[in-house]
């Protein structure tokens, strides 16, 4: 009898070599026993053997296909060095994802729907997408307009599209004094003057806006009034509230960055507040995955023209493809389920930092994928991150997140987003093993 080993063997050296690609179908049981000359039950015996080599994998219904190869260690995107445990990277991905969004996908392969996904996308996106969008978007009490959207390639890009609409070359942009660090780049690059403003355990302070324009007029300002990160903070509805009177009577605009709001039922956004001075930027990399994305903006209409300027002179606009994807997945309702998962997962991991930390300074939602920590004395933040850099953990230092001049406090983000939990678990009882000592300890280690 035909050795099944041996024809797995060459199937395994096609995939090897290129000549059968992740994503190709094999043929079905019976033909390729057919082709091959062989029995069907030793058909069937080569598939579980390519199976089992994880080379391929069988979807019901659809058939055998050659699988991705395996992940390389570590996002390809990843800031941090060569750091075993990383989190300073927050990207989350839960169990069962990869099929739940390849389901999204198979449609979009059809040769008639395919060409029509692969054409040129215009920042306005379709009118299924827009629809999708305002849906995803929406909070109870609160229904954005459709018309109102517009897509970028991701929130990276919504956010600077957003910035470079409304603030000149040399202008002046208030952001929160503790900021996402991406900011502070995009505001270099596009040679904008980032001015910190005060904080409190709300959020912005309205006054704090105030006096920035006091002293030098604001072109807008940027913030994260739900899940701040690194802070965790979420703004009270009383405090948008104050703050969207603010931006009306200074006639001023809010890039409102919202894409870790999907882990929250928070109070509805400042846009809903001050829908003619917020532009609201969400995203699908946090909620799905940050490899087929697109960037959500909702714009009041006063600014559309510019917005999308600014998107299609940057090259930020989505991809069609991207966007076609993105429609099927929230209305289908993959994107639900998805975020509902993440918000599970999240506050499971919150659970595993809060008891690793106990005793320690931590302030954190236990709905977000990061915490902050505020060090014992006599730890500084890179010192800090340094002792566990030792220990091949990677840490975010509080100046990463710090605008202006003032010295950082002496703390560090956590992100807990992408080990696998038992390795996040090991990682911060290491890091809470070393804050129990001092600097002196690691360095004689």
């Amino acid at each position: 009898m035909e050795d099944y080993r041996r024809i797995a063997d060459t199937i395994a050296a096609d995939i090897t070599a290129g000549r059968l690609r992740p994503g190709d179908r094999l043929p079905p049981q019976r033909r390729f026993a057919r082709d091959h000359r062989i029995a069907e039950s030793t058909a069937a015996r080569v598939y579980r053997e390519l199976t089992r080599r994880g080379l391929v994998v069988g979807e019901v219904g659809r058939g055998t296909f050659v699988r991705a190869a395996a992940p390389v260690p570590g996002p390809a995107l990843a800031e941090p060095a060569a750091a075993r445990i990383d989190l300073e990277l927050n990207y989350p991905l839960v169990a069962s994802q990869d099929t739940l969004l390849a389901g999204g996908l198979t449609p979009l392969l059809r040769p008639d729907v395919l060409g029509s996904a692969l054409r040129p996308c215009a920042a306005t996106g379709t009118p299924a997408a827009r629809a999708a969008a305002a849906a995803l978007l929406s909070r109870p009490g609160w229904d954005p307009d459709p018309a109102r959207v517009l897509f970028a390639g991701n929130g990276r890009q919504g956010i600077a599209a957003a910035l470079a609409a409304l603030v000149p070359p040399g202008g002046r942009l208030g952001v929160e004094s503790l900021t996402y660090p991406v900011i502070k780049a995009i505001a270099a690059r596009l040679g904008i003057t980032p001015v910190p403003l005060p904080l409190d355990e709300h959020g912005l302070r309205p006054d704090g806006v105030t006096d920035a324009c006091r002293a030098t007029p604001l072109h807008a300002v940027y913030l994260q009034p739900t899940l701040h990160n690194p802070l965790g903070l979420t703004m009270p509805p009383a405090r948008r509230a104050e703050l969207a009177a603010t931006l009306t009577r200074l006639n001023l605009t809010a890039v409102e960055d919202r894409i870790w709001s999907f882990l929250t039922n928070g109070p509805p956004p400042l846009a809903a507040f001050a829908p003619d001075h917020t532009v609201l930027v969400d995203s699908l990399s946090k909620r799905l995955a940050p490899g087929l994305t697109a960037g959500l903006i909702l714009t009041p209409p006063a600014l559309t023209d510019r917005l999308t300027s600014a998107l299609r002179s940057g090259a930020w606009t989505a991809t069609g493809f991207a966007l076609q994807a993105a429609t099927r997945w929230i209305t289908d309702g993959t994107a639900a389920v998805i975020g509902q998962a993440k918000r599970d997962d999240a506050a499971a991991r919150q659970r595993i930092a809060a008891r690793a930390l106990t005793g320690f300074t931590v302030h954190a939602d236990p709905h977000a994928y990061y915490c902050w920590w505020r060090l014992p004395d006599p730890w500084r933040a890179e010192t800090f991150v340094a002792a566990a850099a030792r220990r091949g953990i990677a840490i975010t230092p509080a100046a990463a997140f710090a605008i202006g001049r003032p010295a950082a406090p002496g703390a560090v983000r956590l992100g807990l987003a992408s080990p696998p939990p038992d390795t996040l678990d090991h990682a911060l009882t290491t890091l809470a093993a070393i804050a129990h000592g001092t600097p002196e300890d690691t360095v004689a280690e």
